[in-house]
């Protein structure tokens, strides 16, 4: 903890996303039910991070050819997005344990995923590598994700935001099954040989590489629930409105 309190892109970050935060809770949602405008809040930063931590995941991977092993030692600008993924989940965190205390899943996923970010960061300070690539797979559908979420908040009060829940949802849940349910399991299978496999060892604790494959697959299967949730909801959404048609 004492590296994190020192390191100072973390906390230019973290300074920034709690603006982002109450920018879009004081300005941008001020209009919104009350009911609605924490979580379109909690949106309004992850719009700010998904998008452009895929692509800096991407970069940090791309340049660092030589460096494509799960056992790497992380790169200074894969420290820098790791600091910066930690700095967002830290805002969600708080935002969900202050205003949502009961959304046990969403906090355990936040808790679960900063103690992988943190210990890859600031305790092994190996195996960067590997979360990137799984960061780049989770956060490559954000942007979909939460103008889905923002219009699925509003399309009882909003025919636009109907229009573009009612448009966007095929391919929404059709990309994130994609990713979700074939790349990022295809990737963690790799991940895990390679860590239960032994090799890493020399770099990082076993009970890190462990906890790493057992954070990570629980998060892999909690996302194909969600979306095969989500799926069901829709087709049950789109048989009411054809038997209201009929009707």
């Amino acid at each position: 903890m004492e590296v994190l309190l020192q390191s100072q892109f973390y906390w230019s970050f973290l300074a920034a996303f709690c603006l982002i935060y109450a920018l879009g809770y004081l300005v941008v949602f001020r209009n919104w039910n009350p009911k609605h405008r924490p979580e379109a809040s909690s949106c309004f930063i992850s719009l700010f991070h998904g998008t452009p931590a895929a692509i800096m995941a991407a970069l940090a991977i791309k340049s660092s050819p030589n460096l494509l092993e799960f056992g790497a030692p992380n790169t200074q600008f894969q420290s820098i997005v790791l600091d910066y993924s930690i700095a967002y989940f830290t805002v969600d965190l708080l935002h969900y344990l202050l205003l949502y205390p009961g959304d046990y899943l969403f906090i355990g996923h936040h808790l679960a995923t900063l103690f992988v970010f943190i210990t890859c960061r600031y305790l092994v300070f190996h195996g960067a590598f590997a979360i990137l690539v799984l960061l780049f797979l989770a956060e490559i559908t954000s942007f979909c994700q939460n103008v889905w979420t923002l219009a699925q908040m509003q399309k009882n009060e909003s025919a636009i935001a109907a229009k573009v829940y009612e448009l966007l949802s095929p391919p929404f849940l059709s990309l994130y099954t994609v990713v979700r349910g074939f790349l990022g399991p295809l990737f963690f299978y790799k991940m895990s040989l390679f860590y239960l496999s032994g090799k890493a060892r020399e770099v990082m604790p076993l009970w890190v590489s462990l906890s790493w494959i057992f954070v990570v697959g629980a998060a892999i299967s909690v996302s194909i629930l969600w979306v095969l949730n989500n799926w069901l909801e829709l087709f049950r959404e789109r048989s009411a409105e054809e038997q209201k048609k009929s009707s």
